[in-house]
């Protein structure tokens, strides 16, 4: 089959799948009315309705109007499968929505199952059949939230304070840092160590940088720790940074506070980061990364800057491959990053590598 032909067919079969859930949820919707007078008045509005995402609307506000705490699970489960990093395992969703936010450890007797999250979002999310992930019922309904951003107050907040709560839960810190991989009675483990950074990166607040500082104060004993590392370490395959920093026990050697908050890049959690206790700001982890050569290679320019101002910060430490932070800067092509390190009067911009390369080669 051509391929043009091919992409029409993809196209026209998502477009009866469009039209399928639009129709689905308009006959809920007119359902939902008590008599046929004010089903046939809510006939009448959503055929003239504005566009198509009025459908979507409706189903929303159905939502809210559900008694009892079918409306916030229904909401939140939405919020959480529109706004994720990555999409999420139904057992993964099913404990996050089980997190009370101030709470000081897991409630098994609070996670919702599965089939409740469903029924309380009304169709809108589903378990996908061939990846098993719980996904929005159709793509338009990410672009429908999207396009109204107040249908949720700070969503990537929220999700960060969720994941940090857990993350500092009794029975998380109490797990081995030496784990490969969390353990079946914490299958939200793995999404909060690894994301909880970027929602914070993209909306900080101030009742997430206390949970945060708790979790960074000894972080190499964290196993959330081990879990960030494994994901950040494992694409970088070019040689650039040191190692990844676990000994052959797996276990994080030298990964601080200060590294992990260089390495997520959230600068309003940095600043009170760097006032709870006298760090190393030249300390290198077992792969020989510092905490200047984390936020550069991230290209955390807020970050670099807060490092820079660090008296005793040595900017020119060697990571585990014999490359300095300005070097990387240049690397990666971060302009505004590479201003900041010559503006140090110890850079030197005719430094060679252990290769002969300078910043111009």
């Amino acid at each position: 089959m051509p391929v043009f032909q091919y992409q029409i067919e993809m196209m026209s079969l998502t477009m009866i799948a469009y039209r399928f859930i639009l129709v689905s949820l308009s006959i809920e919707t007119i359902l939902e009315e008590t008599t046929i007078h004010r089903r046939r008045e809510k006939l009448n509005q959503m055929s003239i309705g504005r566009d198509a995402w009025d459908g979507y609307t409706s189903t929303l506000e159905r939502i809210r109007a559900q008694k009892g705490d079918r409306a916030r699970l229904g909401m939140e489960s939405i919020m959480w499968v529109a706004y994720s990093e990555r999409p999420l395992q139904p057992d993964e969703l099913c404990q996050a929505l089980g997190i009370e936010i101030g709470s000081r450890d897991l409630n098994s007797d609070n996670v919702p199952s599965t089939r409740t999250i469903l029924n309380c979002t009304l169709g809108l999310v589903t378990v996908d059949s061939s990846s098993s992930k719980v996904r929005l019922v159709h793509f338009t309904l990410q672009e429908h939230i999207l396009a109204n951003p107040s249908t949720f107050d700070r969503p990537h907040s929220m999700i960060a304070e969720v994941c940090l709560t857990y993350l500092n839960f009794g029975c998380i810190r109490g797990l081995s840092p030496a784990l490969s991989s969390p353990p079946p009675t914490a299958p939200f483990l793995e999404y909060a160590s690894c994301y909880w950074g970027a929602h914070a990166r993209k909306e900080p607040s101030a009742s997430v940088i206390p949970l945060a500082l708790k979790l960074l104060d000894r972080f190499d004993a964290h196993i959330s720790c081990k879990l960030l590392l494994l994901k950040e370490f494992a694409p970088r395959t070019l040689g650039i940074l040191g190692g990844t920093p676990i000994d052959n026990a797996g276990n994080p050697i030298g990964f601080t506070g200060l590294h992990g908050g260089s390495l997520l890049g959230v600068l309003e959690i940095m600043v009170p980061l760097l006032k709870i206790k006298k760090w190393d700001f030249n300390a290198t982890d077992l792969g020989g990364n510092t905490a200047l050569v984390l936020a550069t290679k991230g290209g955390y320019g807020g970050v670099v800057q807060l490092l820079l101002e660090q008296e005793s910060l040595n900017l020119n430490t060697l990571n585990g491959v014999g490359q300095r932070a300005l070097l990387l800067a240049v690397w990666d092509g971060r302009e505004r990053i590479v201003e900041m390190l010559l503006g140090r009067d110890d850079a030197d911009p005719n430094w060679r590598d252990v290769s002969g390369r300078t910043l111009i080669s």
